[in-house]
This record gives C-alpha cells, structure tokens and sequence, in this order.
C-alpha cells in the first residue's frame, strides 16, 4: 500500500473516532488496528493528521473513546516489548503507536480531570484477560514506562543482536542483560557498538515519547513547596525499572563521546547528514528531566574517594531514591570524569570554533542543555566538582560559558542562559582551586566583541563580566549581585589583573558609586560593598604582582574620597535623586576606555522581533543563594551563618555583610504612600559607616605622596615609570592587619530548584519544534512570550 493510501486510510479512521457518539469496543480490533497497523506514517505526518482541535473534541465528547485509544496503543506497546518486536509489522506498530501517544499525551496533561487516569488500572486489563488478575494490574503509565524501557533494549530494533540466529521464544527478551546492550562506549562500558541509523532514529522515536511522558510537569503551575517529584519521572528512575543502569549509562556515554565535527575532516557535515545529533539532544533533553531533583529537600550522597572496580561507587548510603541521580552522585574513577568532562567541553566549545573555514564544522545547538547537565554533575557530585578544578580543564568550560554569556546579553529571548552560565561560575567560584587556575594566560582567541587585552583568564572574565553590566539589557540587573560575588570569590587568588581589566573594575566603582544610583534602590550599595572587598583581597592578599590595579585605584581616587564623604543629609539625598530623572541611564559607557574589539567578531545582537520565549520564576536574592565561609590559615572554610556570626567579636568592616543590615535598612528608609521607595539620611548612615576603605586609604596616603614626588622630579607623564615604581614598592607593615578571606559559596535552595525547572522545560518547549509536540497546549508551568 503506497504511503498516500495509507495516510488516506489513517486520516479516515481520525475522522472516525472523532464523529462516533458511541463508545467503541476495546475488542472492536478491526477498528482500533486502523490507527496502527496498516499504516506507515511518520511522525510528521501524525501530528498533521490529528489536528489539536480534534483531539480536545474527543477528550470533551466521547472521552470512553480517547481512554480506548491511549489504552490500547500502551497495550500494543507492551505486546512489542513482550515478544520482542521481531517481525517488521511489530516494529511498524510500536513506532506508530508511539507516535500516537507523543501527540495525544499532552492534551490529556492540559486536563485536570484527565490527570489521574494513566494512574488509574483500566478494569478488564488484567494480563492474562481473568477476572482474578485485576487485584494485581499495574498503572497504566506503569506499564506505558516500562514498556518503553523495555524497547530501548531490543535487540535488532534499538540495539545489535549479539546472536547470529533469530530467537523467536518471548524468554530471551526477559532474561536478557542490558548492561551488555549499551548504546555508547564511556561510563562504565568499554565496547563502542557498530552506528546504526535505524537503531538511532527507533531509539530517538521513544525517547520523545518518554519526554512526552515526563511533561506532565510543564501543566503544573510553579510552586515553591511542591516537593516537585514528577511520578513519571520517580517511577522510570526506581527500582522498579530493570533498565534504569543501563540507559542512565547508555545516555550519558550518547551524549559525552558524541563528535559532531565528523572526526577532523571540514566539511565532512555537507556530505553526510549527522543523524546522530538529533539522538545526542534527545537523550541530553531526557537525562535532564530525569536528573530533576531537588538536592535541598533530600540528603544527597556525600563522596569519598574510593577505587572499587565497578564505574558506580558502592560503598557510600544508598542516596536518594532515583536511582540516575543516585548513579550520577556514584561516579568516580579518573577516567570517568575525563570522558564526560572531555566530551562536554568538547560539545560546549563547538559554537566557538574558529577553523580558518567558515561553516566548516556543524553547528549544534543544545548548548543549554548541557549546561543543565554540567550543573547536575557538580551539584551532585562533588569529586567530579574536584576534578573539574584539578587541572585547567576547567578553563576549557569557562571559556565557552564566557563565550555565551557576552553574545546572549543583548537578547530578551536568552535570560536563562544569562543565569545559568552566571550560575555555574558562582558554582565554582566557591572553590580556591578555580580563582587559582584562573591565572592561566588566555591565549586561544575567540572572536567576542570585548577589548583586546593581553592577559590571563581572570583578565577575560572581568572584561566579559563587564561588558555584560555595561551593555547587557535591564533585566540582567538581578544578576549583578552574583557577577561582582564571582569576582570577590576569585579576588584573593588572583597574581596579575591587566591594565584593560583593572581599568574596568574601576569604571565599575565609579558608575556604582555615583549618589543617584546609590540612593536610587536599596540594594545597589551592595555592588560597591562588593567591589571594595575585591580590591581589598588583592591588596592584601596579592599586591606584588598587582601594580597595574594599584595604578589605577591610585589615578581614580577622587572616587574613594567621594565614597568616604558621601552626603547623608535629606536636601543632598534628594537633590541626588532629582539628578536621575534627568540621566535615566544607569550605566554609561563614557569613563571606559572602550578599546577596539576583537577582530572578526559580531556585536552582540538583540532578539530577532517574534522571537519565542518562556518566562521564568524569579532567583533567590544572594544571600539566600550563598553561605558564607571563612578561609582559615590552613585554607579550611569555616561556615559564618546565623550561628557563628554573633561570636566574630572583631567586628571588622569586612565581616559587616551587606545582606545582614538588610531588614534593618528596611526598617530605616521609607516608603512613601505611592509604594515607592524612598531612601532616608538613618538609611545611608547605617551603611556608609560600615563601608570598608580602610585598607584603601593607607595605600593612596603611603603611595599618592611618592608617585607624585616621582612626576615632579622626573616631569613625568609617563605610566611605564609609575608602574616600575609601583612594581617594586611594598606596603608591608604599612597596612592594615589582613582581615579573613570571605568567600560566598552557592548552596542549594527550593528556590533554584524551582528555577532549573522552569528554565529546563522552557528550553525543552521551545527546542522541540519538529514535531511541535507542545506547541498550542495549555502550559501552566511558564508562560510563552513573544520577544
């Protein structure tokens, strides 16, 4: 039967289901098999064959008839997976079956009264057909999830068959290992299976029906206590699940060994389609989703280096009950680690490849989702967080995430990418041993519209990071606090910042300490607190190799001063205001030198008009976000939450956090009857005070005199002699005693769950356009906004 007949034939059997008033018999098969049987649709053509409206048609008037259909499709599933799919009419069955379910799913999830029913037993469902099974009938997502398990491992459909004879007997599909069966060399397994496209592309047909399954989720609204197990998702990743081993590795080695360059040759991707990437995303999108748990809420499996021969670590308590979170937390051996971290970095680099060819490399874009996953990794497993941070490996994540967060700034449409690169730095920025490997020259030159520098990767960071506060749009301002707590993190560890990044922190101060945006919300102080704690690290910590920041603190004084006499009296408080009505521009580019930039890049574009996207839940404040930390003389971190905090009697500016006054500044400045914010001269005092400059103004009262003498004497206007000067100069004994190194570590809250998955499905909605499986649906979890 030629494929226009049969798709003739399919469309006739919708129209069918949607005009019959009467319900039709599960053992009607004559009619049920039209949707599945004949037919040789692809999935295309499924989702142009039953229209949105008719399915929502079925779902209101004849509901017996669509529960008919989910439940017999699953049970043609089932049958596939029971006997092991061997004939090429079984194979055409479960794929359109699949097919079916990927379209109908989600008009039954944006259906509150729906919502139970894969939970429910279908009566009459009992296996073997007797009465006496019904007791015992599994779910009918139970049998759904597992029957997809079931195909993802059967040989000759998804995976090579190890035998030379065809084995008809339903037994082998049962007594069959998996382990054995996994898709890709990597985790856990040595032998890279023969690629097979039809294998891929089966694989990748149910892979986008257990995201489908998993998805549920997105028709939920966002809510900050729901535990936020999705029961798709607990029930897939249980024991329950006899593959849950097998495809948790079989995903992940897809993912990290995938190559999309074609193994060296440019090119080589306009002469042969790559049908492997759309597979690669696939399993990207769904170990996500299933690695979609909230850390804070459950106690996650703390790691030890151990080196027992299996890829998972047996000998820590059992960790949480999903078991590909609980796998992932368990990996430890070296080799391991070096796979996966290769193979992302390898992925997350691809956009910036510069070969001397352009377009000569395949261009892949599931970069979001592999953020996502580099994040699980390092927030539930920590020995792999350590061995990110071991080597300079870890420069070769940085670089692309730098790579992103500079391009992104500009575009409305990409503010969870914004947030989740700025998170992924807070992330490591919590370690010494990233602020210490930043310190490596840069020397790989990425075309990013940013001055040129020369310099190291601390260098790059600050440009890129202002850049970003700079030119970025309004709505990356939340995320100042976290860029500027990046920087203090890293502060103390830093050798040498260049002249071109020193020169930008202090255009940073200036544009943070003007009194209009200081008095013009009450946070903004916070970022100069920030700045001032940073240089106060280097000068203390790390003054030798820093003559160029010291220069230009020195040349930039006049802003300390200013800071240090801040006007605190109500007519200067308003006056300061007045002048913002006038320059509501925040941050002005003019005091930046703005160097050229780098050649062969491209400014960073806003959204094209029309562009879609998702919104996301708001991210907890900083101090909600962070803990704080103490570096002791040793290099240990000694927590200074609530409990220790009242015991620091030395009461040094350093230890005064911003975020501590904060309910006490809410108590001070007042809130006129419009609602808005208005600062009073309690308010400023109360922080002014606490401003830490004194480390500051010992320098310039030591240096400012003998820099001077230097110009007088020698009619100097040049900075080489300065900075010979400054080079060589010590304030030892001159300064303040060295307060403690403060670092402000990410910890895991209800708050950034909730986030990660918003974001995490926003991007899987607006990813997944061919097929369109979610477009038009009633999604409760984000709203879906044009740019």
């Amino acid at each position: 039967m030629g494929s226009a007949d049969s798709k003739l034939n399919f469309r006739k059997a919708v129209i069918q289901l949607t005009t019959k008033t009467q319900p039709v018999e599960a053992t009607d098969d004559a009619f049920w098999d039209q949707f599945w049987a004949d037919t040789a649709t692809s999935v295309q053509d499924v989702f142009a064959l039953v229209p949105a409206a008719e399915i929502r048609a079925v779902r209101e008037e004849s509901p017996s008839n669509l529960a008919t259909l989910c439940y017999k499709a699953v049970e043609k599933l089932v049958q596939g997976a029971e006997s092991g799919c061997h004939s090429e009419k079984e194979k055409q069955i479960v794929l359109n079956c699949s097919r079916l379910l990927t379209r109908v799913l989600p008009y039954i999830f944006e259906d509150p009264d729906w919502r139970g029913f894969f939970w429910s037993t279908v009566p009459g469902a009992g296996r073997a057909g007797g009465e006496e099974e019904d007791e015992n009938a599994r779910p009918l997502a139970e049998s759904l999830l597992l029957a997809i398990a079931d195909l993802l491992f059967c040989p000759d459909f998804t995976v090579q068959s190890h035998r030379r004879s065809t084995v008809d007997s339903a037994e082998d599909v049962h007594s069959l290992d998996s382990c054995e069966y996994i898709w890709e060399a990597g985790v856990g397994f040595a032998h890279s299976p023969q690629p097979n496209y039809i294998h891929d592309v089966n694989r990748m047909e149910l892979l986008k029906l257990l995201l489908t399954c998993f998805s549920e989720a997105m028709y939920l609204p966002p809510a900050p206590d729901s535990g936020g197990t999705n029961p798709w998702v607990q029930f897939f990743c249980s024991t329950e699940n006899r593959h849950a081993l097998p495809l948790f590795t079989s995903l992940l080695n897809t993912v990290c060994a995938y190559d999309p360059v074609g193994y060296g040759i440019p090119y080589n991707h306009l002469l042969f389609s790559d049908y492997r990437e759309p597979l690669v995303e696939e399993a990207a999108q769904v170990l996500i989703v299933t690695l979609d748990h909230d850390s804070a809420t459950s106690a996650s499996p703390t790691v030890d280096g151990t080196t027992t021969g299996t890829a998972m670590d047996d000998t820590d308590p059992p960790g949480p009950e999903n078991l590909f979170v609980n796998y992932l937390s368990r990996i430890h051996r070296e080799e391991d680690f070096q796979f996966i971290l290769k193979g992302i970095a390898r992925l997350l680099s691809n956009p910036l490849l510069q070969t001397y060819l352009p377009n000569s490399t395949k261009k892949i874009q599931f970069h979001q989702e592999l953020l996502v996953l580099f994040w699980k990794l390092c927030d539930f497993n920590k020995k792999f967080l350590f061995f990110v941070l071991k080597s300079s490996d870890v420069l070769d994540i940085l670089v692309p995430i730098l790579y992103f967060l500079n391009d992104a700034r500009a575009d409305h449409s990409r503010v969870g990418l914004m947030h989740i690169g700025v998170f992924i730095l807070l992330l490591l920025s919590g370690e010494r041993n990233f602020g210490v490997r930043l310190n490596k020259p840069y020397s790989v030159r990425v075309p990013m519209d940013i001055p040129v520098f020369t310099g190291t990767h601390a260098d790059l960071l600050i440009v890129v990071f202002h850049k970003i506060i700079t030119s970025g749009h309004q709505r990356l301002q939340p995320l100042f606090d976290c860029l500027l707590t990046i920087v203090v993190n890293v502060s103390p560890y830093l050798k040498s910042l260049s002249m071109v990044a020193a020169n930008k922190l202090l255009h940073l101060l200036e544009a943070f300490s003007t009194t209009w945006f200081l008095f013009s919300a009450a946070q903004n102080h916070h970022l100069v607190f920030f700045l001032l704690e940073a240089f106060n690290n280097i000068i203390q910590y790390q003054f030798d190799g820093n003559s160029n920041l010291v220069y230009a603190i020195i040349r930039k004084r006049s802003v300390f001063h200013q800071l240090a006499n801040l006007p605190t009296d109500p007519p200067a408080i308003h006056k300061a205001l007045q002048r913002r009505r006038r320059a509501p521009e925040p941050l002005s580019r003019t005091g930046s030198q703005e160097g050229a930039s780098m050649e062969g890049s491209r400014p960073a574009a806003p959204a094209e008009p029309g562009t879609l996207k998702t919104s996301l839940v708001a991210t907890p404040g900083i101090d909600k976000l962070t803990e704080k930390s103490q570096v002791s003389e040793d290099g240990t971190l000694r927590s200074l939450e609530p409990t220790s905090q009242q015991s620091l009697s030395d009461g040094s500016p350093a230890m005064e956090e911003p975020d501590q006054a904060w309910r006490e500044q809410r108590r001070l400045s007042s809130a006129s009857a419009s609602g808005q914010w208005s600062p009073t001269s309690e308010w400023v005092l109360s922080w002014k005070s606490k401003l830490p400059l004194q480390t500051i103004m010992r320098l310039l009262q030591v240096l400012v005199p003998q820099v001077e003498k230097i110009c007088i004497d020698k009619g100097l206007t040049d900075e080489s002699e300065i900075l010979r000067f400054l080079q060589h100069g010590t304030l030892v004994g001159l300064l303040p005693v060295p307060h403690p190194i403060l670092i402000r570590k990410y910890q895991a809250n209800s708050g950034t769950a909730m986030w990660f998955r918003t974001y995490m499905w926003g991007v899987i909605y607006l990813r997944n356009v061919d097929p369109p499986v979610w477009y038009d649906t009633d999604v409760k979890l984000f709203e879906i906004q044009r740019v």
